[in-house]
């Protein structure tokens, strides 16, 4: 029995979401790449047929629906070997630190943009000299009254160029405990000391646009924390779970594409008179790829259950989310090499795949970070 139990709305949603990406996103995707940048009008198709926020209550606009409805999104975006459009990003990270930690207030003003795709959200937690230590930051919050003035860079931050939200982590420079120091700050694009840097150019994720941020006294209302304060780093904890959960998602999805178009490669293409697959060296690269693939794509699909039972699974995802990224890109690897020169060549998918998933292993947590944290919690 599958792991997953998925209901005929869920396939449903599945079978319209993919011909909406393969009729309104592909065609398009070299345009986004060679541009840097995905249009906001793409997101605001999204929106326009659903496809944002899916889970957001339905009192905000969404349609309150389950987590599998992201889990669908996710694959079928990594199936069409498209990672500009930062959805799971907005829909599944982002999003939920509003719904979960925000005021009424803030879910009034936000969420139903959110949904529509008229607000595009982005979160500014990493910094050039952190990276992955959050509690090492410097951006900082001071309180002014009613407002807070916050100073600070941010740097590697996607959908940064197109954000019209953005959740700010910064700390109280007066707080001894960098843990209790950290809050998230809702601040909009356009706010007086806001500024969005250039585009960063990069190895892959060539259409997603990932920026560097500014914050020169930046004074946004005191409102505007998620929370009490002295609670951010606890809620980027609680959320980390599922962003590493989600990135496992589209990568097990991604590795599956790659086996596909290189079995269905190998199957066709002809070397010394016969198939690519007909050489057993190569049949057992690709079944030694279908093996991995299947033994991750299992663990993935359970997470994805104990995930919805609202189980803790910290150590779990932290595991998937470096052992499948890991896993991946080698898998790319081995694919790529059987393409020969023509998978080193932009017109063969597998050439973007390949190079797109290598950053896989550092964000969210660099793989590293991952076995940090399990190691903590395995008493080492």
């Amino acid at each position: 029995m599958d792991i997953i139990q998925y209901t005929d709305e869920h396939r449903m949603f599945r079978d319209t979401f993919r011909k909406f990406v393969a009729n309104e996103l592909l065609p398009h995707v070299e345009e986004w790449e060679e541009a840097g940048i995905v249009p906001k009008s793409a997101w605001k198709k999204m929106g326009e047929h659903g496809f944002l926020g899916m889970s957001v209550p339905v009192e905000y606009g969404g349609a309150g629906a389950d987590f599998l409805y992201s889990v669908i999104v996710t694959e079928e975006m990594a199936r069409a070997n498209f990672s500009g459009l930062a959805a799971s990003l907005h829909t599944d990270i982002v999003v939920p630190y509003i719904t979960s930690f925000g005021s009424e207030e803030h879910k009034e003003k936000y969420l139903p943009g959110c949904v529509t795709g008229d607000i595009i959200t982005a979160v500014a937690m990493t910094e050039p000299n952190t990276g992955s230590d959050l509690a090492a930051m410097k951006t900082t919050a001071v309180e002014a009254g009613d407002d807070i003035i916050l100073n600070g860079q941010k740097t590697f931050i996607s959908n940064g160029i197109n954000c019209d939200l953005c959740v700010v982590a910064a700390k109280d420079p007066t707080c001894d405990d960098p843990h209790k120091a950290v809050d998230l700050y809702l601040v909009e694009a356009g706010t007086p000391g806001f500024e969005k840097g250039k585009q960063i150019k990069k190895a892959g994720w060539h259409s997603q646009d990932t920026s560097e941020l500014y914050f020169t006294d930046c004074r946004i209302p005191k409102s505007n924390r998620l929370g009490e304060k002295g609670t951010g780093f606890m809620k980027l904890m609680t959320k980390l779970q599922q962003e590493r959960l989600v990135v496992a998602i589209g990568v097990i999805a991604q590795a599956e594409y790659l086996l596909d178009i290189t079995t269905k490669y190998c199957r066709e293409r002809t070397v010394f008179g016969k198939p690519v697959s007909k050489f057993q060296v190569n049949q057992f690269t690709l079944v030694e790829c279908a093996t991995e693939i299947a033994i991750g794509r299992t663990f993935v699909d359970k997470l994805i259950a104990d995930h919805m039972e609202e189980k803790q699974i910290i150590i779990e995802t932290s595991m998937a989310k470096y052992w499948i990224t890991d896993m991946a890109c080698n898998v790319a690897d081995r694919c790529l090499q059987l393409h020969g020169g023509y998978g080193y060549c932009d017109e063969y998918g597998i050439s973007r795949a390949w190079r797109d998933l290598r950053v896989t292993r550092i964000f969210a947590g660099t793989n590293e970070i991952m076995k940090v944290i399990i190691a903590r919690f395995m008493g080492l």
